[in-house]
């Protein structure tokens, strides 16, 4: 799953509009127009890459949401969601970048919609449980921890759609 995918699967999950995409984008330090949210939400098609060139032109209207652009999504929405946090004395202005690969792209954004949606652990548990998924506290303490830990665990793509899946019961009934 690539990042434009999850963000159209959370946007749709909790039924976000347009301008709030672009607020959210706005607050997390991306400015894009209209037009570039709607583009940033379309299906990517790989098979494009690697046609000739009359094809490659019908997906001129998809933009690729790179990590960075994810995370700056998932920073601004925890803003739109809880508010701008004060930052405090010695603290620098800017975090660092919690996406540092294509493997924990799950991960971080498992953390982040916890944080943004106030979501505790067992609320995480019974999201996944409406999508048919059982996980215990102790898998799910494994997969919120910082990569390099040696008990972490990578959230898997499948485990993300049903997370996913399961926010979108919850929130859209």
């Amino acid at each position: 799953m690539d990042n434009n995918d999850l963000l159209i699967r959370i946007r749709y999950a909790l039924d976000i509009k347009d301008r709030d995409m672009l607020e959210i984008f706005k607050l997390g330090g991306v400015d894009l127009t209209k037009e570039d949210v709607l583009k940033v939400l379309t299906k990517s098609d790989d098979s494009y890459e690697d046609e000739d060139d009359d094809e490659a032109e019908e997906n001129e209207d998809h933009m690729k949401c790179t990590n960075s652009m994810f995370e700056s999504f998932l920073n601004g929405f925890i803003t739109f969601k809880r508010g701008p946090q004060e930052p405090k004395p010695g603290q620098p202005h800017k975090p660092d970048r919690s996406i540092k690969n294509a493997a924990n792209v799950n991960n971080v954004m498992l953390k982040k919609v916890k944080i943004a949606l106030k979501l505790t652990s067992e609320d995480i548990i019974d999201i996944l449980d409406k999508a048919g998924v059982t996980i215990t506290k102790g898998e799910l303490s494994a997969l919120l921890r910082k990569e390099g830990h040696k008990n972490y665990k990578v959230f898997g793509d499948q485990y993300a759609r049903n997370f996913l899946k399961g926010l979108a019961i919850k929130y859209r009934g």
